[in-house]
């Protein structure tokens, strides 16, 4: 059941009797948690509600949301399985608490990164605005998934150029496609490996407040 995903939640400080608020779903990396990317939003203006997923699948020390057949190329039917359980907790999530639905966000760092930029291009405008550190979108998705154009959504992509753990080019040609798909997107590259730097944070966190003001 996809409403039994574990996750951390950030409510709106005062929440208004018949009110919606923009909502971030945050996605993240392998071996890591739900607890570890709620830091990444510290500096968000806006008052909004804050969801932090936890993948279902233990990959000590923490926990990851799909398995890897070989490197860049997730299990297809793991991976598959991911995208449609976090699209129906997304849904769970706008009934269960007073989303705005015009104003949904993802962000993810790596493998979170890869999921939210898959999300983005299966939902396409239901989908307001992306957060991608450090990933890339596998090639079953670009060739077999239904992809909507992206002329509604907008997309900030970026990658250290000495990452060791996914190739800097991969998060150069995410953006790239996202382009083609019509997206306003933003690339970003940094020197360092895989990691999310404080420049980087910086970055993010003024374009996340520009695009959702």
């Amino acid at each position: 059941m996809v409403e039994q995903l574990i996750y951390e939640l950030r409510s709106p400080e005062f929440i208004e009797p018949g009110k919606k608020y923009p909502v971030i779903f945050l996605l993240h990396g392998m071996g890591s948690n739900e607890q570890n990317m709620m830091p990444f939003v510290s500096g968000i203006e806006k008052d909004l509600f804050v969801i932090s997923i936890r993948g279902p699948l233990e990959q000590p020390p923490g926990y990851a949301f799909f398995t890897l057949e070989s490197y860049g190329k997730p299990h297809r039917n793991r991976f598959d399985v991911a995208i449609n359980d976090l699209e129906g907790f997304m849904e769970y999530a706008v009934e269960k608490y007073p989303i705005d639905v015009d104003e949904i966000y993802l962000m993810g760092f790596s493998q979170g990164a890869i999921l939210s930029m898959t999300l983005g291009l299966k939902l396409g405008a239901r989908i307001k605005g992306i957060v991608a550190l450090s990933g890339y979108i596998p090639a079953f998705v670009k060739e077999e998934y239904n992809i909507q154009n992206l002329d509604k959504v907008s997309a900030f992509i970026s990658h250290g150029d000495q990452d060791q753990v996914l190739q800097f080019e991969w998060g150069v040609d995410a953006e790239a496609f996202y382009k083609q798909q019509g997206a306003t997107s933003t690339f970003r590259a940094y020197s360092e490996g895989h990691t999310v730097s404080n420049e980087n944070y910086t970055d993010f966190t003024k374009w996340f407040n520009n695009i959702s003001n």
